[in-house]
C-alpha cells in the first residue's frame, strides 16, 4: 500500500470496531503539515464565477478529432497563466510588511495519486504553448502517479490550480499553499442552458472557484483575476 507502515492498535476495540494505524509516508505527512500551516497562518477569502466554456469544448473536440488535443485542464492553466501576466499582485508571496513579485509564472498543478495529491510544476506556463503544456502535464502526471517525481520537479510554484471536475466535482474551496497568493479549483463541465445574445440556449458550464491570502488580495483584485480567467475560458482565440 502506499503509506509506509500499517500497525494494528493495541488495546480491546472500542465502539468504531478494531483499529489500525496507518503511518504516512514522508510525502504524506509533509503535505499534512503544510495544509495546517496554511488554514493556521493564511486569511482565506473565496470568490467563485461561471464560465459558458461552449465554445471552448467545441473547439477541443475539433482539435481531438485531428489527432492529439489539449485537455480542458491544459486549457485552464494556459488561461491562468496568461491573467497572471496582467495581475502581477496574484503571482506573489506575502512577506512580513509586503509581498515578493515573482517574475516567472509557474504553475503548480494537483495530481491524484496513491499516495495523496502531488503537485507537479509547470515553469514558464504563460511563455508556453498548449502544445507545450499538454505534453508536459501529461509527462509530470504520469511521473507523479508512478512515483518517480523528484522534488525539484515539484519546487518553485507561484499559482496552483487543482482539478477535481474529472471526479465529477462540481465546486470546491482549495487551501492556498504555503508561500503563494492564490489557488484555482475547477469543476466538472456540465450541460445546462445559457443565455447567449437574449435567448436561450444550450451550453457547457464550468465552476472557477479561486481562494485566495487576503493579506496579499481583496476582493476586487482577485475578482478582477477570476473575471479575466474566466473571459479566456469563453473566448479560445484568447489563449494564443
Amino acid at each position: 500500500m502506499s503509506e509506509s507502515q500499517v500497525q494494528t492498535a493495541p488495546g480491546v476495540a472500542g465502539n468504531k470496531g478494531e483499529s489500525e494505524f496507518v503511518e504516512y509516508s514522508r510525502a504524506r505527512q509533509t503535505m499534512s503539515r503544510r495544509i495546517a500551516e496554511s488554514k493556521a497562518t493564511i486569511p482565506h477569502i473565496y470568490l467563485q464565477v461561471e464560465a459558458d466554456v461552449t465554445a471552448l469544448i467545441e473547439t477541443r473536440d475539433e482539435l481531438k478529432a485531428g489527432g492529439d488535443a489539449p485537455t480542458v485542464n491544459d486549457l485552464v492553466i494556459k488561461a491562468a497563466a496568461l491573467a497572471l501576466r496582467d495581475h502581477p499582485r496574484v503571482n506573489s508571496t506575502y512577506r512580513d510588511g509586503g509581498i515578493e513579485l515573482h517574475s516567472r509564472i509557474n504553475v503548480g498543478v494537483a495530481v491524484d495519486t496513491d499516495d495523496g495529491s502531488l503537485t507537479p510544476v509547470v515553469a514558464d506556463a504563460d511563455r508556453k504553448d498548449l502544445t507545450e503544456i499538454a505534453e508536459e502535464i501529461r509527462n509530470l502526471s504520469a511521473r507523479a502517479r508512478s512515483g518517480e517525481i523528484t522534488p525539484p520537479e515539484q519546487a518553485g510554484a507561484t499559482f496552483a490550480i487543482s482539478n477535481l471536475g474529472m471526479l465529477g466535482i462540481t465546486s470546491s474551496e482549495p487551501v492556498v499553499n504555503p508561500g503563494q497568493a492564490a489557488k484555482l479549483a475547477v469543476g466538472a463541465v456540465t450541460e445546462r442552458p445559457v443565455v447567449r445574445d437574449g435567448e436561450i440556449r444550450p451550453g457547457r458550464v464550468m465552476t472557477l472557484d479561486l481562494s485566495c491570502d487576503h493579506r496579499v488580495l481583496h476582493g476586487g483584485e482577485a475578482a478582477r483575476f477570476l473575471g479575466e480567467v474566466k473571459a479566456k475560458l469563453e473566448d479560445p482565440g484568447l489563449l494564443g
